[in-house]
């Protein structure tokens, strides 16, 4: 008696369009590579300070571009997005026990949507826009 070997069907590359959780999760996991991007773009502009004035002034032109705008605003939305979905998911992924009750998850997501508010005013008032 011969024994045929299992053959498993590739899944499409498509697999994350069937269900819309599976497209949310796709579209968080992509929205990472503007926020490496942008990770990216700091160092960059780190090691262009540190080559002096002239370089500095370069980079600074550089990001006056219309595709450097055009790049932060999609990573600023990405960052946005990527923040949010975290946030979110924070409820489950660390629920809360006080004694026999849990805290409710919208405690959980508020609390970091409230620290994230706060630290954006104070980081705005140390840049001085207020």
């Amino acid at each position: 008696m011969s024994r045929r070997p299992l053959i498993r069907e590739v899944p499409p590359t498509s697999w994350f369009f069937r269900h819309p959780r599976y497209l949310r999760y796709m579209a968080r996991e992509v929205t990472s590579v503007f926020v490496g991007a942008y990770c990216v773009l700091l160092v960059i502009a780190m090691q262009r300070l540190s080559a002096g004035p002239i370089a500095w002034q370069e980079f600074l032109g550089a990001l006056r571009s219309p595709a450097s705008i055009i790049f932060h605003l999609v990573a600023m939305a990405a960052a946005f997005y990527h923040a949010g979905t975290w946030f979110n998911a924070t409820q489950k992924a660390m629920p809360l026990q006080i004694g026999e009750e849990f805290v409710p998850g919208a405690y959980i997501s508020g609390a970091h949507y409230l620290v994230w508010a706060v630290l954006s005013l104070v980081v705005l008032y140390v840049a001085g826009v207020f």
